[in-house]
């Protein structure tokens, strides 16, 4: 598949420097689960001079219940606020139990899970921040029969890093953060982890579109 690219106001999509196009080549090849519907998304064009962006759904039997988005951002100039050059910005949001909602772990755990899913898969990083939020909502009068419900909503970013033990030179690798995010949405909505020596099947993006993984 041949992966579209946003560019910064003022700039061709050929300018793009050969480190970005390289990296968001390396977006589109991450294997995602086959409950992650994932597609390309436009990317904004003021936080950095070049941005690509990935937008997905957790889908069970026909029913949403999560979805998020991952940019990428690029700076050739290098972002002292970043550590580099490259900087991963995530959202993830899920349905939760609403007795969950008002457990003082959650965010902590929420936490968690993005970082247990950055080191299982093998995603090196440095300078990372975020913000977990619990939204419970009630309803009355005519929709007091509708009950309440309970979100959880992750807001991420970090900068992804060639691991230690990469060769000399070795490119930036951004599959694992792209495949570490999915696991992010997936463990948010509640799906069992997939277990060791089950291979994960590429994302099946065939109702919208090419993608990671697929729409060869």
């Amino acid at each position: 598949m041949v992966v579209g690219q946003e560019t910064h106001p003022g700039t061709g999509a050929g300018a793009a420097p050969a480190e970005f196009r390289e990296a968001v080549a390396t977006m589109h090849a991450a294997r995602l689960r086959p409950e992650v519907l994932c597609e390309e998304m436009p990317a904004p064009q003021r936080i950095a001079p070049w941005a690509s962006a990935l937008s997905a759904d957790v889908t069970v039997e026909g029913t949403d219940i999560g979805t998020g988005r991952i940019i990428l951002l690029h700076d050739p100039a290098g972002n002292d606020a970043w550590s580099g050059t490259f900087r991963c910005v995530a959202y993830a949001r899920a349905e939760v139990d609403l007795d969950l909602i008002s457990d003082p772990m959650l965010a902590a755990v929420g936490w968690t899970w993005l970082t247990e899913a950055l080191e299982e898969h093998g995603a090196s990083y440095v300078a990372a921040s975020g913000t977990v939020t619990r939204v419970a909502t009630e309803s009355f009068g005519g929709m007091a029969d509708e009950g309440g419900t309970a979100q959880v909503e992750i807001r991420a970013s970090w900068t992804p890093v060639v691991p230690e033990a990469a060769p000399d030179l070795a490119p930036l690798d951004l599959a694992p953060h792209v495949e570490a995010w999915g696991e992010l949405l997936c463990t948010a909505a509640g799906l069992p982890p997939v277990p060791d020596g089950v291979a994960v099947m590429p994302s099946r993006r065939g109702q919208r579109g090419g993608g990671p993984g697929g729409g060869h």
